[in-house]
């Protein structure tokens, strides 16, 4: 499937994992750690370029990634929230790849993800002229999901803690949504941890 719609992919990995204790991004699951995982993922789909926020943490999640093919930002507001990583990854889209028709927000901490989700995506975004293609588990509509150029703006302009799923609540008649039951599972505590590596 060729990526003709020039279709990028952001991966939101700034977070503290305050919850966690240590940084979730590179939490071991089946012998590689959570963020190259999906790094991997996002590289085999058709999505061009992958770009990687980071932020706390960054010096040393930077030293353990093993992937050329990538940008890498860093978000130096990261305490800001997710809505600060969000503006730095549009701002490097806008400024560097101002061609991108649409771009996928994802995060590093559902370790289900498959590449056939995020092509997945991408299909339905081709098919359905739907400037929101969201995941859909748990009763909710959240990331993976793709917005279209239309939506860079917005995004940027979200404040505080605000992540994507705001944008997908307020224009919901702008949203088709795709099943990703396993999405449900993201890893913010030490329990979700040691669930996840008794499944």
């Amino acid at each position: 499937m060729k990526n003709t719609q020039k279709i990028g992919i952001i991966i939101l990995a700034a977070g503290a994992s305050t919850r966690m204790g240590s940084p979730k991004q590179l939490l071991n699951y089946q012998g590689e750690n959570l963020v190259n995982r999906t790094i991997k993922k996002a590289i085999a789909s058709v999505c061009d370029p992958v770009i990687l926020v980071l932020g706390a943490n960054a010096e040393n999640i930077r030293h353990q990634i093993h992937e050329s093919k990538i940008t890498i930002i860093e978000n130096q507001d990261w305490n800001l929230g997710m809505s600060a990583s969000l503006k730095c990854g549009i701002t490097e889209i806008n400024t560097n790849y101002p061609h991108l028709e649409a771009v996928i927000i994802t995060v590093c901490d559902q370790p289900f993800l498959e590449v056939e989700i995020i092509n997945k995506l991408v299909i339905s975004y081709q098919e359905t002229n739907k400037p929101i293609i969201a995941c859909e588990y748990a009763d909710t509509l959240g990331v993976p999901v793709l917005f279209s150029k239309k939506y860079f703006q917005k995004l940027a302009n979200l404040t505080q803690d605000m992540g994507a799923r705001k944008l997908i609540k307020t224009y919901k008649s702008d949203v088709f949504s795709i099943p990703f039951p396993l999405g449900k599972i993201d890893i913010d505590t030490p329990q979700d941890y040691q669930q996840l590596l008794e499944k």
